[in-house]
């Protein structure tokens, strides 16, 4: 699936938005950021104690997508599942165990029987040693195990009155073994099937949080940006509203305006003294967020350049549904809850009904009073035991909890097929979202530079005295809605695109997947 699926063209130049913010984009040279080179973007100025970050969009994604606390965390819950994961693969493979008692001293008074059948109070003292070496493996096709096992064993008999000092050994040179259910659920059969898909998940899931993190910083750019943008017009309508108030009392003056229209003059003063105390808060807490969620402890003021260009790309809806399909960790997740509710279902049959047990031990052993002496005419060792466990009545309790497990299967896989419909729903909508956004760009493009053009000829007119204060006014919030819609249109459409980075990790722009392995 590497071929790409678009054609890229001249991207959409937003003109009035460019012409609003051209002193900006004077300041700040466009310029690309790598992970973890945070620091070298931090400005060599001071602005009260904080450094100032220029910042473009793609550069504070690069940080969120490697530096940010969320990152952070999303590496740490990888990294625990990687050890699962091994821990799980151990299980597979032999395990030495060493076993040893070393010493085990008994000097006590125990009731014992008597040679003659009686019991009596008997003092004892006597010492047990012990080591024990197997190794052993776990048989996955059936679920059984085999072992090899070596040992030696010595008791001291310490003297007392009823008894003399005896020292004797026994010698297990080589033991092999082996358990075997008949039927019993096999849970290394059922782990070998889940297990690694659900490895292979957290590791797509680590991917997707990347990309949750570019689009949770997208949305945070914009705030920061948007309140920025808001400030900078509460501060240029501050200006406007003290300049005209300034002009409307000496028209007031000399009698050309009436006292109500330098009274609403008055009033527009006030109103943007309180717009711009606002707009001056929200783009101190949005500057805090997204401060706090790239993870820069120290002070910080945000610099940030806008987009100067939104991409051209097209979207195909089936190739964007394969590159989910491919990448995303929700697909593993379908298949393996599908088998965990099978593995229940097996569980419950195979734990609720007739078991059979067979264990099997064949080895030599000898004894001696010597260490020597121990493995000297050596003996064969048998022991095979079969265990069988039928239920005889347990008044439907066994039937009751196959029947739950295969009604918790079927429910199971309802959900999945709803939840597999509902994905892809998702996808197809982004899909066609993402051109409908990137179609409103343009127009609330043309719309705000329809709305900048009228409020400069009606601020002319009302300053040669063609135009009332109402109708002013009036082009002034035109124009400042239209702003707000230009950058809400701006917003969405680069949500709507690292949200959909975020639904197929894929980048449609760069032609690239966004699988980390």
């Amino acid at each position: 699936m590497n071929q790409h699926i678009f054609t890229p063209t001249a991207p959409v130049e937003p003109q009035p938005f460019l012409a609003a913010t051209k002193a900006l984009r004077r300041r700040f040279q466009a310029r690309r950021i790598f992970p973890g080179l945070i620091f070298l973007l931090c400005a060599a100025s001071s602005l009260s104690g904080q450094k100032v970050y220029n910042l473009s969009l793609d550069e504070v994604v690069a940080i969120a997508r490697s530096e940010s606390p969320d990152m952070k965390l999303a590496e740490t819950q990888l990294n625990n599942t990687l050890w699962r994961y091994r821990s799980f693969q151990a299980d597979y493979k032999p395990q030495i165990q060493l076993n040893a008692t070393l010493p085990g001293l008994n000097r006590s008074i125990d009731n014992v029987i008597l040679p003659d059948g009686r019991e009596d109070f008997v003092s004892r003292a006597l010492m047990r040693n012990s080591v024990n070496i197997s190794l052993s493996q776990p048989i996955v096709a059936t679920g059984g195990q085999v072992f090899l096992t070596t040992g030696l064993r010595r008791l001291d008999v310490f003297k007392t009155d009823l008894n003399d000092a005896s020292l004797s050994y026994l010698s297990t040179p080589i033991s092999l073994g082996f358990i075997q259910p008949l039927r019993t659920f096999n849970e290394l059969k059922w782990a070998q099937k889940i297990e690694p898909l659900r490895y292979e998940e957290s590791k797509r899931f680590y991917n997707e949080s990347k990309e949750q993190a570019a689009a949770t910083a997208s949305n945070l750019f914009f705030d920061l940006l948007i309140a920025q943008l808001n400030l900078e017009a509460a501060t240029k309508n501050k200006t406007n509203a003290d300049t005209l108030y300034s002009i409307s009392q000496g028209r007031f003056g000399v009698g050309r305006i009436a006292e109500t229209d330098l009274l609403q003059i008055e009033l527009s003063v006030m109103n943007a003294n309180a717009a711009l105390a606002s707009a001056n808060l929200n783009a101190q807490t949005a500057n805090e967020e997204l401060r706090s969620f790239l993870g820069i402890t120290e002070n910080a003021d945000f610099q940030l350049r806008p987009p100067s260009s939104i991409p051209a790309t097209q979207v195909d809806v089936e190739q964007a549904l394969a590159y989910a399909t491919e990448n995303r960790s929700i697909i593993l997740a379908f298949e393996r809850r599908a088998l965990e509710a099978a593995a229940d279902l097996d569980r419950a049959q195979k734990n609720n009904g007739f078991q059979v047990d067979i264990n099997g031990q064949f080895g030599l052993s000898g004894t001696g009073s010597s260490f020597g002496g121990a493995y000297d005419g050596l003996i064969d060792q048998e022991v095979v035991t079969l265990g069988i466990r039928v239920p005889i009545a347990d008044f439907g309790k066994a039937r009751s909890r196959i029947e739950v497990a295969r009604s918790n299967q079927e429910l199971e896989l309802l959900n999945i097929d709803q939840e597999r419909i509902s994905f892809e729903r998702r996808i197809r909508l982004q899909v066609r979202q993402f051109d409908l956004l990137r179609n409103q760009v343009a127009l609330a493009d043309r719309a705000y530079e329809v709305a900048l053009r009228r409020e400069e000829i009606t601020r002319k007119r009302y300053l040669i005295g063609k135009l009332s204060i109402t109708e002013l006014n009036l082009a002034v919030r035109e124009m400042d809605e239209a702003r707000r819609q230009y950058m809400a249109s701006l917003r969405d459409f680069w949500i709507g695109y690292y949200e959909l980075r975020r639904l197929t990790l894929f980048d449609f722009v760069t032609g690239e997947k966004l699988f980390v392995q």
